[in-house]
């Protein structure tokens, strides 16, 4: 598996308002939890 290197702005920013809106799929919000290094117990 590859590490990311870099992340699409507009994507990013767009999936982080869903993350605090409570509306993205487990997967995504683990992928954002991953590139942010957020702990999802503070969330």
């Amino acid at each position: 598996m590859h590490s990311i290197n870099w992340v699409n702005s507009p994507v990013l920013v767009e999936a982080l308002a869903r993350y605090q809106e409570g509306r993205l799929s487990h997967s995504i919000k683990l992928w954002i939890e991953q590139i942010l290094e957020l702990n999802s117990e503070q969330t």
